[in-house]
């Protein structure tokens, strides 16, 4: 009987992770069809691009958002964290789908060159370095963007309970924090219409989820 919460825990989760796989599917096919007649009759973003650039980085720091996301999902107990972390996780999915899609349709590799170049040019980058300073290793550019070191993921997924809850709103946080500024940077810089309409889906979306998830924070007494 002890083993009854467990396994419909497991059961939840399963149901997530395939729910999370089908959305990056029907992202990745929605994308396809819906963006081929205006792909093909203008000139695509190239490889150097802010477009091809924020697809690349992007999809890096979705998928730690999806795996911290995914990994309260699993063990919270508050259902308003419940809610949100599946919410944050779906919702990333289908844009890393749609994402990948994009370079694909475009002809361009999934990896490009040192992360966050490509907003050199913003002025939301100008606290890179500008265009003529050393490329940032991928551990900086992480940072930068505000993800979780490997420290931090494994203390999290070691963490229990509301100390758990409150360490992910704590990344959480940061981690949104970082990618609106990559957002508000190919705004500038950028020119496919579909790239620009989902940059500012993650700009509206992930500062209205800041708030929640500060009121969160609030509500649980975190601390720190």
């Amino acid at each position: 009987m002890s083993d009854e919460p467990s396994t419909g825990s497991s059961r939840r989760w399963f149901v997530v992770a395939v729910a999370l796989i089908l959305i990056a599917g029907l992202a990745f096919a929605v994308g396809r069809f819906s963006t081929f007649g205006s792909q093909a009759a203008a000139s695509s973003p190239g490889t150097n691009s802010p477009e091809a650039g924020f697809s690349r980085d992007m999809q890096v720091h979705h998928a730690q958002a999806i795996e911290m996301a995914m990994e309260i999902y699993r063990k919270t107990d508050d259902d308003e964290l419940r809610v949100l972390s599946y919410d944050i996780a779906t919702g990333q999915a289908g844009q890393r789908g749609e994402m990948f899609d994009w370079l694909v349709q475009w002809g361009l590799s999934q990896s490009g060159g040192p992360m966050m170049q490509w907003m050199d040019a913003s002025d939301a980058g100008h606290a890179h370095g500008g265009s003529s300073a050393k490329p940032m290793t991928d551990e900086e550019a992480h940072a930068a963007m505000g993800m979780a070191s490997a420290d931090e993921i494994a203390a999290l997924q070691a963490a229990t309970g509301v100390a758990a809850d409150c360490q992910f709103l704590t990344l959480m946080i940061r981690h949104h924090e970082g990618a609106i500024p990559m957002a508000e940077a190919l705004l500038e810089l950028g020119t496919d219409p579909r790239a620009l309409e989902v940059a500012t889906a993650i700009k509206n979306g992930q500062t209205a989820e800041i708030d929640a998830m500060e009121s969160i924070q609030t509500r649980l007494g975190c601390t720190g």
